[in-house]
C-alpha cells in the first residue's frame, strides 16, 4: 500500500511542481508587477498601488476594447450553440457517410487558428474581391477586413468556423445519451419532430447545452491568433480584443505593469461571467 502510495506521488508532485513553475508562479508575479510602474525592460520600477487599476478605467482604448471583446463573443456564443446543435442532430440522424460527416466538421478543430486565420485572410482579401468584381457586387469588391464596420463580420466568421466542431462533439456525445425508447414512445403519441425537440431533445441536452455555452463564451473572451491572422487589431483599433492590447501593450509597448492590471481585471472579469453562466444555465436545468 506504502509503495503504490509513493508511486501515486512521484506521478503527482512533478506535475504539480510544473504546474506551478509555468502557471502559477507568473501569475502571481503579474499581479505584483500590476501594482508597480515597471515597462518590461528596465530594472528598477516603483511601487504605485492602483494607480494602474484606477486608470484603466479612465483609458477610451480599453474601453473600447472590451466593447469590441463582448460584442464578439456575445455573437460567436450564440452563433456557435446554435449551428452546432442543428449539424449535431443532423449527425445523429439516419443519414448516409455518417462517420465521413463527422470527420470533415471535427476537421477545423485539428487545424491551427494561425494558419486557418491566414488562409481566410487570403480568402477575404483576394477570392471574395475577385468573385465579387465576376458578378458586379459593389461590397463583395473590397476586402471587408479593411473596412472598419464590417472587419469583424470576418473575425466572427472564421471563429465561428473553427468553432463548431468541438461544440458539435459534445452536442453529440450528449444525445447519445438520450434513449431511443423516449422518441418511440414520443411517436407513437403522434408528436412532431419540433414537438420531440422541445419536450425531449432539448430539455435532455441542458447540461450539455450549459458547459458548450460557457466553453464558447470563454473562447470568445480570449480571442486573440485570429485578430493577428486577419486584422492585427485594425482598421485603426476597430478589431482590438482585451487579449491583444494587453499583449501589444505589454511586451512592445512598455506597458507591462498596466496592462498586468488589465489582465488582472480581465481575469476576474471572466470568472464572473462563466460563474453567472453557470448559476443561470444549471438553474434553467433543474427547471427542466
Amino acid at each position: 500500500m506504502a509503495k503504490r502510495r509513493i508511486a501515486y506521488y512521484l506521478m503527482t508532485i512533478p506535475a504539480l511542481v510544473l504546474f506551478f513553475a509555468f502557471h502559477t508562479f507568473p501569475a502571481i508575479q503579474g499581479i505584483y508587477y500590476s501594482f508597480t510602474n515597471w515597462d518590461g525592460f528596465n530594472t528598477a520600477f516603483d511601487f504605485v498601488g492602483f494607480k494602474n487599476y484606477v486608470n484603466l478605467f479612465k483609458d477610451e482604448n480599453v474601453l473600447n476594447s472590451y466593447l469590441f471583446t463582448f460584442k464578439y463573443a456575445i455573437v460567436v456564443t450564440i452563433l456557435i450553440n446554435v449551428l452546432s446543435l442543428l449539424i449535431a442532430l443532423g449527425l445523429n440522424s439516419k443519414i448516409k457517410f455518417k462517420n465521413f460527416f463527422r470527420g470533415v466538421y471535427f476537421l477545423p478543430n485539428i487545424l491551427s487558428v494561425l494558419i486557418v486565420g491566414f488562409i481566410f485572410n487570403y480568402i477575404f482579401a483576394n477570392v471574395l474581391p475577385v468573385f465579387g468584381e465576376k458578378i458586379g457586387s459593389a461590397f463583395l469588391s473590397e476586402n471587408i477586413l479593411g473596412k472598419e464596420n464590417w472587419a469583424w463580420i470576418g473575425i466572427v466568421f472564421v471563429g465561428v468556423w473553427q468553432g463548431i466542431a468541438f461544440n458539435t462533439i459534445l452536442y453529440l456525445a450528449g444525445l447519445q445519451t438520450i434513449s431511443k425508447d423516449l422518441y418511440e414512445a414520443s411517436s407513437l403519441d403522434g408528436a412532431s419532430r419540433w414537438r420531440e425537440f422541445w419536450s425531449i431533445t432539448f430539455p435532455l441536452l441542458a447540461s450539455f447545452f450549459t458547459i458548450n455555452m460557457v466553453l464558447a463564451m470563454k473562447g470568445a473572451l480570449m480571442v486573440f491568433d485570429q485578430i493577428v491572422a486577419l486584422t492585427g487589431g485594425g482598421p485603426g483599433r476597430a478589431t482590438q480584443s482585451i487579449s491583444l492590447l494587453i499583449y501589444n501593450g505589454g511586451f512592445q509597448g512598455g506597458e507591462f505593469a498596466y496592462q498586468s492590471a488589465n489582465a488582472v481585471i480581465y481575469f476576474i472579469v471572466i470568472i464572473v461571467i462563466s460563474a453567472l453562466q453557470l448559476k443561470f444555465l444549471q438553474k434553467r436545468e433543474m427547471d427542466m
